[in-house]
């Protein structure tokens, strides 16, 4: 089991995620931008491998206008040798890698111009994953998406993109149940229609189900992941108290995690945890999960 956190590190002054505005947009500016990226993802990999945190959600900003028209720099092969570097760090210390693209990835929208920027956008995280010569158990995490007032037909759609999507998109998506319009009984339909793996959503599966037993729940999750998948992911975390629910709380519940780590000793999975304290809750996780298995 292995646990970790999405993409920025609190600890760590020089951040991954560095953007600018378009209307900005130069050659100079993007190469600038990327080094800096690359420089504060490999940072954030050093501490985490200090401290234990061998799992990581890389930031989809990265590489600014990765998937924009606009972009006119190789960067693959620009900055080839620090992605080397970077993956060659991810093998050798044995990380786990995933990236969730924002939510305005839409495979099922019924828009053509949406569901054509969002495999662009795709096609750039398998690219990114690629580019560091990591194996299909780094996963690109998305949502089903709309239902558009038809779930049925939602559905199809999600799986007919699916199934014309490039190869090097499919070995790594995976997909998630959400806290409102696709429960996890939703997603094993789309599972059994194309075999894309589902990431199980413990926040999502209390705000939006279908009466199933959890630790059953996590099981019928676990059994979409092939071998090649890896040992399966799953998101963590906790209601915020008095807020919208389905929004993720500032700092681990740790009783609540305590027991989440007893009652499923006997599975194995590697866990995104999405607190947003990040590494602050992430070695407290740790610390539990370190001594509830041993």
């Amino acid at each position: 089991m292995k646990i970790g956190y999405p993409c920025i590190n609190n600890s760590i002054e020089q951040k991954p995620n560095k953007t600018f505005r378009l209307n900005s947009y130069s050659k100079e500016l993007f190469k600038e931008t990327v080094e800096s990226n690359l420089k504060g993802l490999y940072k954030i990999l050093e501490y985490n491998y200090e401290h234990g945190l061998l799992f990581l959600r890389i930031s989809s900003d990265t590489i600014p206008f990765a998937s924009h028209p606009v972009l006119n720099v190789d960067w693959i092969e620009e900055f080839k040798e620090t992605l080397q570097t970077i993956g060659n760090f991810i093998k050798k210390n044995n990380f786990r890698i995933s990236m969730h693209p924002d939510q305005f990835i839409v495979l099922n929208s019924p828009t053509e111009s949406v569901v054509k920027n969002s495999i662009a956008e795709l096609k750039y995280h398998a690219n990114f994953l690629d580019s560091l010569g990591l194996d299909n158990t780094a996963k690109i995490q998305i949502h089903v998406g709309g239902v558009y007032g038809n779930k049925q037909e939602a559905i199809e759609r999600f799986v007919e993109v699916y199934n014309r999507l490039d190869p090097i998109i499919k070995k790594r998506l995976v997909i998630e149940n959400d806290d409102k319009s696709y429960s996890l009984s939703d997603v094993y339909k789309i599972y059994t229609k194309c075999g894309i793996p589902i990431i199980f959503d413990t926040l999502h599966q209390t705000c939006f189900n279908n009466g199933e037993d959890f630790l059953e729940a996590l099981k019928i999750a676990f059994s979409t992941w092939k071998i090649e998948d890896g040992i399966p992911m799953i998101d963590y975390s906790n209601q915020a108290e008095s807020s919208r629910v389905g929004k993720h709380s500032q700092s681990i519940d740790l009783k609540d995690f305590e027991n989440f780590i007893t009652i499923t000793k006997a599975l194995d999975f590697d866990i995104m945890l999405e607190i947003k304290d990040k590494e602050i809750s992430s070695l407290k996780a740790l610390a539990i999960i370190t001594k509830g298995r041993n």
